[in-house]
């Protein structure tokens, strides 16, 4: 693992980089890389092939990948990445269409922070354990296969019928 520093302070750790599918809300990919790595640098693994939109955060792409995604076909809008959430430029505010259309994306995004909700407050995971990144991405596989049995919980229990 590694450190960076993000303003005057300095972190040491490991990022956690989920895909979770939007219909149900369950976690379908799950990677971990160190803290220094940016976010754009592995959109590429936590897309599938039946993926056709993406609901990301704006640290995810870039305009090059925006790019790249419309000629694969995945976004189906024409101006921008129909999931991503506008980002301003640098001296300027996003508009007031910008703003309503982030606001009614993050509901849909908000799907993705729920299953390390169920990690930090079902599971109580805060910190990593182990010294290597191999050994913390497996945990956090196996944390985000059961934070996916915590929802259904009760179907899996009454059982079919």
């Amino acid at each position: 693992m590694s450190s960076t520093q993000k303003g005057n302070e300095w972190y040491f750790g490991m990022k956690a980089h989920i895909s979770v599918d939007a219909d149900s809300g369950l976690v379908h990919t799950v990677g971990a890389t160190t803290g220094k790595v940016h976010d754009a640098k592995v959109i590429e693994e936590l897309i599938r092939e039946p993926d056709r939109v993406v609901f990301a955060d704006k640290g995810y792409f870039s305009d090059q990948k925006k790019k790249a995604a419309r000629a694969a076909g995945i976004f189906c809008t024409l101006s921008d990445i129909k999931g991503v959430l506008g980002k301003a430029k640098r001296n300027k505010k996003l508009s007031t269409s910008q703003n309503k259309r982030n606001k009614k994306l993050s509901s849909i995004r908000a799907k993705v922070e729920h299953p390390f909700r169920i990690l930090k407050c079902q599971f109580g995971y805060r910190k990593t354990r182990y010294r290597s990144i191999q050994k913390n991405g497996a945990q956090l596989f196996s944390l985000f296969a059961l934070a996916n049995l915590y929802p259904v919980r009760k179907q899996l229990l009454t059982g079919p019928g």
